[in-house]
């Protein structure tokens, strides 16, 4: 029987053994080097700091090296906060540095200051009315008009006494503005009436008679130029002052004062029309409390100059009638509630507002 000689299989196992020492030990070295060199590269990168990336997936310089116009921001000292400097807050928490503060919309003073100059622009509106050359009426008019319905107590009173004084020039007068767009020239007709003329443009003729510097009606002439208001008037009464306010179309004319309503008989308030047959020159009158009749030359005729009718429309005034505009025997009681409700004027103003109102057009407002 063959024997393998054994002193050679064991050198061989041997050196077997040896080779794979030195391979795993050469492995192992490697492996260790690896892990030395990935940690240094780790350290470098996180010194230098984040790489930005741009959207398409581009490396560019790390993103604290972009260069910024913005200065350095001072360092902020803190400062204790008063009742007035309490430092606002961002949406982090953080506080603002004072450019960024916002001042609050609430802040008291704020809105004065946004507040317009009401005397300002008064005063801007007059001077219009002393431009040498042409003065400019309808633009001053204009502008004091916008400001009426925002002014109160004294400014209110002296813009009305203004406008009241620039209506006998634009208005009454015989001159007519280019500009203005509530006054025309008219060229008479053959066969014109002052009446139809007046209700083209509804206004009463009474007014075109005034304007006009006309006597009689009959006295118009064919060919001539007059004057004419594009109308309608209206009127405002108000309760608390014993005040008529009139307008031409919405533009301030004038203002009278006005007795009322006693208690328990109070001028109702609300929308009225100058009834379309309303208006009469002292028509014989009935008192619905005694049924007494009174005519206009009975010493104690109690309507005045006019009678002016009218319609209840809205408010406590609807439906409505016996209601009128009228004159008065006892100019005492302008100024005080004395009546059974209806509006008295004195009897010259009376027969002014007569001769502007519009029977079935005109509006006369009562608010308190």
């Amino acid at each position: 029987m063959a024997q393998f000689p054994v002193g050679s299989y064991g050198n061989q196992a041997s050196k077997i053994r040896l080779l794979m020492y030195i391979g795993l030990t050469v492995v192992v070295i490697g492996i260790i080097a690896v892990a030395v060199f990935l940690r240094g590269q780790t350290q470098e990168v996180q010194t230098q700091g984040p790489v930005a990336v741009n959207p398409i997936g581009q490396e560019q310089k790390p993103a604290q090296e972009i260069a910024t116009d913005k200065p350095a921001e001072p360092a902020v000292t803190s400062i204790e906060p008063t009742p007035d400097s309490t430092p606002d807050k961002n949406i982090r928490g953080q506080t603002n540095s004072p450019q960024e503060e916002i001042p609050a919309t609430d802040t008291p003073g704020l809105a004065a200051m946004e507040e317009p100059d009401h005397q300002k622009l008064i005063d801007e509106a007059l001077a219009l009315l002393n431009q040498p050359g042409v003065q400019k009426t309808i633009e001053a008019r204009d502008r004091l008009n916008e400001l009426l319905p925002i002014l109160q107590g004294s400014q209110n009173v002296f813009v009305k006494e203004q406008l009241a004084q620039l209506s006998e020039r634009w208005l009454f007068g015989k001159q007519v503005f280019p500009e203005d767009k509530l006054c025309t020239n008219y060229k008479v007709s053959p066969g014109d009436a002052l009446e139809r003329i007046g209700r083209l443009y509804n206004v009463p003729y009474e007014t075109l008679m005034r304007i006009n510097g006309i006597d009689k009606p009959e006295l118009l002439r064919a060919g001539a130029t007059i004057k004419v208001v594009n109308g309608p008037f209206h009127a405002r009464v108000y309760r608390s002052t014993f005040t008529m306010d009139i307008f031409l179309q919405n533009t301030y004319v004038k203002s009278y004062p006005v007795g009322l309503g006693k208690q328990s008989r109070e001028t109702p308030t609300g929308r009225w029309k100058v009834d379309a047959g309303g208006k009469l020159i002292k028509p014989q009158w009935t008192d619905p409390d005694t049924g007494r009749t009174y005519k206009p030359e009975d010493p104690d005729y109690p309507l005045g100059s006019r009678w002016i009718g009218l319609e209840g429309l809205e408010g406590q005034a609807q439906g409505k009638t016996g209601f009128a505009i009228h004159g008065t025997n006892d100019p005492t009681q302008i100024g005080t509630q004395g009546s059974r409700g209806c509006i008295r004027l004195h009897n010259g103003d009376a027969v002014e507002v007569y001769n502007m109102l519009m029977p079935g057009v005109s509006i006369v407002d009562v608010v308190d």
